[in-house]
C-alpha cells in the first residue's frame, strides 16, 4: 500500500474517532447540565478536535522518544502521567474560555455553565481521553515495526532464493560448454567444416542465452526453441542419428517456466541415451496443462542392455533440475525419472503460471 494513502486513511480514521467521541460528549454536557442541543453541539465538537490534534501531536512524539521496546514503563508511565494531565488542564482552560465565548454569542439562557464539577469531569475525562491515544500511537507503531521487519525478511528471502536460482543457474553453462567443446575438439581431425559449423551454433547458443537472468521465467515454447537450437549443435555431431520431436498441449505453451529447466534434460538425452546407439534414437518433448499444473515429459531412446544407466539420477543435470525446481517452487514442483525397457523419460510437474498471473 502506497505510504501517503495508508497516512491520508489513518488520519481520516483518527479524526472520525475523536468526532465520535466530540458527539459522545456533547451529550452528556446535554443531559448533565440541561443545554440546548445546539449549544451542547456547539461546546464539544470544536473542543473535541481542538483537543485531538494536540494529543496527536503530543502523544505521537512521545511515543516516538519512548519506544517501549528500548524504555521500561517505569520510565514511561511517568512521562506520559504528566503530560496527560498537562494536556487535560489545558483542555479544562481552553474549555472554560470557550464556554465563556459561547455565553457571549448565544447569551447566558442557552449556553453551557461551567461548574467545578463539570470541569473536574473534563479533566478526568481529558486525561483518559491521552492515554488512550497514547496507547493508540503505540499500537500503531508497534504494527509499522513488524511491516517493515516482515518486508526485510521477505526481502531477505527473495535475495537467498534469487542467489540460489543463480548458483544452480551457472552450474549447466560450464557443464554445456565443457560437453561442446569436447565434441568440436573430436569433430577437429575428423570433419574441420563440421566443427567450425558447430563452433558458430555454439556461439549462436550462447548469445541468446547471456539475456535469460536466473530470477526471470520464460515461455515453454522459448524453452523448446532454446532445446532444439542446442539439439542443432548437436546434430552437427551426430547428423541423422539424432531426431526431435515436440508436442505442446492446448495452453502449455504460455505457461512460464525457469529459463533453461529442460537443456540439461536434452543434453542428458543426447550423451546418455543417444550417444550410447549406433543406430540413433528420438528425443521428445512433451507437455501439457492440467488445471492449476503444468506437466513436462521428456523422453529418449536408450540402450535395453545398459539397465543402470541413469536409473539413479546422480547426474549433475538431474540433480540442478530437482534443485531449480525446489527453490522456485518449493514442494508445488517436483521431477521424476523411470526407464522402461528402451526408453528413458523425466516427468516434470510444476504450476501453471502464465504472464496474465506475473
Amino acid at each position: 500500500m502506497n505510504g501517503g494513502l495508508w497516512a491520508r486513511r489513518s488520519i481520516a480514521l483518527y479524526l472520525l474517532a475523536w468526532l465520535m467521541l466530540g458527539l459522545l460528549l456533547a451529550g452528556l454536557v446535554h443531559a448533565g447540565s440541561g443545554a440546548g442541543p445546539g449549544a451542547s453541539l456547539l461546546f464539544a465538537l470544536p473542543l473535541t478536535l481542538c483537543y485531538a490534534i494536540g494529543c496527536g501531536f503530543s502523544a505521537y512524539y512521545l511515543c516516538r522518544a519512548y519506544p517501549l521496546a528500548q524504555r521500561s514503563l517505569r520510565a514511561v508511565l511517568p512521562v506520559f502521567a504528566f503530560s496527560a494531565l498537562t494536556a487535560a488542564l489545558l483542555w479544562c482552560a481552553a474549555g472554560s474560555a470557550w464556554a465563556a465565548l459561547c455565553r457571549l454569542v448565544l447569551g447566558e439562557g442557552q449556553a453551557l455553565a461551567v461548574t467545578r464539577p463539570f470541569v473536574a469531569v473534563m479533566l478526568g475525562i481529558g486525561v483518559l481521553l491521552y492515554w488512550m491515544t497514547a496507547v493508540a500511537h503505540y499500537l500503531a507503531l508497534e504494527f509499522e515495526r513488524a511491516r517493515r521487519a516482515e518486508t526485510r525478511e521477505l526481502e531477505s528471502r527473495l535475495l537467498a532464493q534469487d542467489a540460489e536460482l543463480r548458483m544452480l543457474r551457472t552450474q549447466i553453462d560450464p557443464h554445456f560448454l565443457f560437453n561442446s567443446l569436447n565434441s568440436i575438439s573430436a569433430l577437429t581431425a575428423i570433419d574441420a567444416g563440421r566443427a567450425r559449423d558447430m563452433s558458430l551454433l555454439l556461439a549462436g547458443f550462447f548469445r541468446q542465452t547471456l539475456g535469460l537472468e536466473a530470477h526471470r521465467k520464460v515461455l515453454l515454447t522459448e524453452e523448446v526453441q532454446l532445446a532444439e537450437r542446442f539439439l542443432a549443435i548437436e546434430q552437427v555431431r551426430f547428423g541423422p542419428r539424432l531426431a526431435f520431436e515436440h508436442r505442446l498441449g492446448e495452453g502449455a505453451g504460455g505457461c512460464l517456466l525457469p529459463p533453461m529447466i529442460l537443456q540439461p534434460l536434452v543434453e542428458n538425452a543426447v550423451k546418455h541415451g543417444i550417444g550410447q546407439l549406433l543406430e540413433g534414437g528420438t528425443i521428445t518433448v512433451v507437455a501439457e496443462r492440467a488445471g492449476s499444473l503444468l506437466r513436462i515429459r521428456v523422453e529418449n531412446d536408450t540402450d535395453p542392455d545398459d539397465a543402470g544407466t541413469r536409473t539413479a539420477g546422480s547426474g549433475i543435470g538431474l540433480v540442478n533440475v530437482r534443485q531449480r525446481l525446489a527453490a522456485a517452487y518449493g514442494r508445488e514442483g517436483s521431477v521424476h525419472w523411470a526407464r522402461d525397457d528402451n526408453k528413458f523419460r523425466v516427468d516434470l510437474v510444476l504450476p501453471a503460471e502464465t504472464e496474465e498471473k506475473g
